[in-house]
């Protein structure tokens, strides 16, 4: 019965010593890397529509025929150029009748000053001619169509003969220079000034790298999406930017101090945006939330969560948990 009961008991033993093996043995490897606080130039990309500076609709004010357009779609034109002549025959019409008025403006005016006429009579006269001259002007402007901008033509939508009929008759497109829209977080709102420098690409021309300014600064923040919209101008002297172009826009905020991990370090959770890194220390690994920066090729600046010199989990962290016993391998 004795020699039973030492056997049982050498069994017992036998068996929590092989537990003891297993358990060491099931202890989960992985390898770590040493990450450390680095300067960080703190650039943010945005995407944009390219637009033009300014945008004009070439139209009279008044119904009439389309006596010729000088100008096709794509033509650069200048700042006071001839566009469009529309029907003269009103123009030249009141132009006589203004002609006829100086001429009895200047007899009043002389009678006037020598006593011949009242004051009333004198006032009258000026009166009609003031008017007939603002309406010569009126016409005239609305005869001789002119650009208002240095630009190009961008539409098109009659031809000589045609009659007006309330669609612009053409559209002008100031494109030196060109500007972009971008919201940036509010969080760079106490940053962003007007005049910082901003790098362009624009996906038509690949890597081609385009230099620009901020312009204009909003000053309100969307209270739904915490961003504020800011104004990028690129000077395009050229005109090699074209309005409707998808272009990035590069904003440098600066430089930051903050710890760079690569990016097999990091553990994105299921379900939710949320990123986490394991931590290991004293045999142990630590699941840590992060706050992401930058990503720089395959590295990502981490703004909070893990600290200087710290030792990151880079390989075998499918299965570990938070507290996690591991075993480090080379």
């Amino acid at each position: 019965m004795f020699a039973a009961c030492v056997a049982v008991l050498g069994s017992c033993n036998k068996k929590n010593d092989n537990t003891t093996v297993t358990e060491v043995a099931k202890k989960q490897q992985v390898r770590v890397e040493s990450v450390y606080a680095e300067e960080v130039e703190q650039l943010y990309d945005y995407t944009a529509i390219v637009q033009a500076e300014a945008v004009n609709n070439i139209a009279p004010t008044i119904a009439g025929r389309i006596e010729a357009i000088y100008v096709e779609v794509g033509d650069r034109v200048t700042k006071g150029q001839k566009l469009v002549q529309m029907d003269a025959s009103n123009l030249e019409q009141t132009k006589a009748q203004l002609d006829n008025l100086e001429l009895t403006f200047k007899r009043i005016d002389a009678l006037y000053k020598s006593g011949g006429v009242s004051k009333s009579d004198w006032d009258a006269q000026k009166t009609q001619l003031d008017v007939t001259r603002t309406s010569y002007q009126n016409l005239l402007t609305n005869t001789q169509l002119t650009s208002p901008l240095n630009g190009i033509v961008t539409l098109r939508n009659y031809d000589s003969g045609d009659i007006y009929a309330g669609n612009p008759i053409l559209q002008i497109q100031q494109i030196s220079p060109v500007k972009m829209l971008i919201n940036v977080s509010e969080a760079h709102f106490p940053i962003v000034k007007k005049g910082m420098k901003a790098k362009v690409k624009l996906d038509v021309y690949g890597e081609e790298e385009f230099t620009g300014n901020v312009t204009l600064v909003y000053p309100t923040i969307n209270a739904q999406t915490h961003t504020f919209p800011v104004e990028v101008s690129l000077p395009n002297t050229n005109g090699k930017v074209r309005p409707g172009m998808y272009a990035r826009v590069t904003m440098n905020y600066g430089v930051n101090k903050n710890v760079v991990v690569p990016d097999n370090a990091i553990v994105k959770q299921q379900g939710s945006g949320d990123r986490y890194v394991y931590v290991y220390k004293d045999g142990k690994v630590s699941y840590n939330k992060i706050e992401l920066g930058r990503r720089m090729g395959n590295r990502y600046e981490v703004i909070s969560g893990v600290q200087d010199g710290d030792l990151v989990v880079t390989a075998g962290y499918t299965k570990l948990s938070d507290g996690m016993e591991v075993e480090v391998i080379k």
